[in-house]
């Protein structure tokens, strides 16, 4: 099969990692690289054997629109739309990292543009394709449960997460748009759409413009209630970045993911437990283990779209939804109060 030829936009800290993914699977080349400091672009070149480096991304794409498959957009939320209406208007397919966009009109924007031109859309969007993450939906669609009532997500942690992001602090809006856009696309994948939301925030680092503390309420069309919580201040017995723990109750029962992968399933029978361990790579920061592993599902996922297979996840239209979760919980927690969606 013909390998699929890209581009990278970005060269920041997550490309190195979403390039080692994209090479576990094969398929795919890289061809050319962007960075707006050209130096950082070309280091990664060097590792991966491109020869085209750029600090212009219009450089870029006139040149190699003949060629290009997809770009694979790996920069600052704030050039995400535009640099998908690039690509776009040049009738390139599109992959971006969440968040999609820092507006929620921005996201409609990259959504219109790519169906307009005819140009597939992806968003990297990939705590869904965690392997505890993806054995937990598993369990709840065996029906072991029963019909889950209630759950509770939760991803709070102490992690220094801003040491290796500095740019993190400087965001109006930080833990909503940065966590939330997993979290909360991890409660869509789990129970489905949401009907209503409840949010409140806090800002406890006093050296960060945005919020570190977020509490969402889902109520979800199916009627279950789902408790989020997200957390980058919290001083923890076990630290356990970037892990999400969940637990959801059900008519038969109970499943929760704890600490280290374990998952618990509790009838009236007793309790059943196994690990979801997520493969180890030799190229993955073992600090961000979990994550830099899920890379390559996703990414597999995501490939199996651009060939034509019907049964991509995380789609630009899809995760729309996950944008419009995070919007209407700033909305929610300006004006204190419930939203329906």
């Amino acid at each position: 099969m013909q390998k699929l030829k890209f581009a990278v936009l970005g060269t920041g800290f997550w490309s190195d990692y979403q390039l080692a993914g994209w090479q576990e699977l094969g398929g795919v080349q890289p061809i050319a690289f962007y960075n707006r400091t050209v130096a950082k672009a070309q280091k990664l070149a060097d590792h991966y054997g491109v020869k085209d480096v750029y600090d212009d991304v219009d450089k870029l794409l006139d040149k190699h629109a003949g060629e290009l498959d997809f770009v694979d957009i790996i920069t600052d939320v704030g050039t995400h739309s535009l640099f998908t209406e690039k690509a776009a208007s040049r009738g390139i397919n599109v992959i971006c990292q969440k968040p999609m966009a820092p507006t929620l009109d921005a996201a409609k924007r990259m959504v219109a543009s790519c169906e307009a031109t005819d140009v597939k859309f992806f968003i990297h969007e990939n705590f869904r394709w965690q392997a505890p993450i993806r054995k937990l939906k598993e369990i709840l669609d065996s029906g072991v449960i029963g019909q889950p009532f209630k759950a509770n997500v939760c991803f709070c942690s102490g992690f220094p997460v801003f040491e290796n992001q500095p740019f993190l602090k400087d965001l109006e809006q930080f833990i909503l748009t940065d966590i939330g856009s997993h979290v909360l696309d991890i409660c869509r994948f789990l129970f489905k759409e949401v009907e209503s939301l409840y949010c409140q925030t806090q800002r406890v680092n006093p050296t960060i413009k945005g919020e570190d503390v977020a509490n969402v309420l889902l109520r979800m069309k199916s009627g279950l209630s789902c408790i989020v919580q997200m957390s980058y201040a919290s001083i923890l017995e076990r630290e356990v970045f970037p892990q999400t723990l969940i637990t959801v109750e059900g008519e038969e029962g109970s499943v929760s993911l704890a600490h280290n992968y374990l998952l618990k399933i509790t009838t009236r029978k007793g309790t059943l437990t196994e690990i979801a361990k997520p493969r180890e790579y030799a190229w993955l920061d073992p600090a961000y283990a979990l994550v830099h592993s899920s890379i390559v599902d996703c990414n597999r996922n995501i490939l199996s779209g651009l060939r034509g297979g019907l049964n991509t996840e995380t789609t630009g239209k899809d995760n729309f939804e996950t944008v419009r979760l995070v919007h209407t919980a700033y909305k929610s927690a300006k004006e204190n109060k419930v939203i329906l969606l």
